[in-house]
């Protein structure tokens, strides 16, 4: 699981544009928390901090604890805006979390032993269809990621969601049916060299099939 990250605050006082505007000028961002049937807090943080926890690669699906006034909020980062031209961020909403909540989080997933497939030692490629997973998570157990084992695969083989052992608490958020999460396909050169002798394979039996029919004609 991702370590817990942290960060300070303080109570936003004014609302709106022109607002916002003025507080990143000095460095900070606009924020709000909200969730747990509770009333929204807007709030602001510092944009170098802010900055430091983005950098981990890991901060939409971590918990984050807010600190303000002394009041420490458990959460979850939901949104980040971002400026289009210079990519700071401009606004970020936090989900306060409740007491055992389930969270609705994207892992990434790795590919682990791919030595020990044969698909890939005869020089298959890993088609990955899905780079992360949308699982729901004990709140208190996020994992960081998700390994999948590709141990005896052949080309032609695909991974879908139902061989996949989840954490503990962790489970699929999408329900309605087994996607396929990757598989292991033939590379370029050896489909042009199946094409062929498919092709070749294909005018010896017409070759074949007008020589009985020339015979059957005599």
């Amino acid at each position: 699981m991702s370590d817990q990250l942290s960060i300070s605050a303080e109570p936003r006082e004014r609302a709106g544009k022109g607002a916002s505007r003025a507080l990143r000028r000095e460095g900070r961002v606009p924020a709000v928390i909200y969730g747990d049937k509770k009333e929204a807090v807007a709030i602001h943080v510092e944009a170098k901090a802010l900055n430091k926890l983005l950098g981990t690669g890991h901060f939409m699906n971590s918990l984050v604890q807010v600190e303000v006034n002394g009041e420490k909020t458990r959460t979850l980062p939901k949104d980040v805006a971002f400026d289009p031209v210079t990519d700071r961020p401009l606004h970020v909403d936090f989900f306060r979390l409740a007491k055992g909540a389930k969270v609705q989080v994207n892992i990434p997933v790795v590919f682990i032993n791919e030595e020990a497939s044969p698909g890939l030692k005869r020089g298959g490629v890993m088609n990955v269809v899905r780079h992360e997973l949308d699982l729901m998570c004990d709140a208190d157990h996020i994992p960081d990621q998700i390994e999948i084992d590709v141990t005896g695969l052949e080309i032609g083989d695909s991974i879908h969601i139902s061989s996949i052992t989840l954490p503990q608490g962790a489970e699929s958020a999408i329900t309605d049916r087994d996607f396929t999460i990757a598989g292991v396909t033939a590379p370029s050169a050896l489909k042009s060299a199946d094409d062929e002798a498919e092709a070749s394979e294909e005018a010896s039996e017409e070759a074949e099939a007008e020589a009985e029919e020339g015979d059957s004609e005599d």
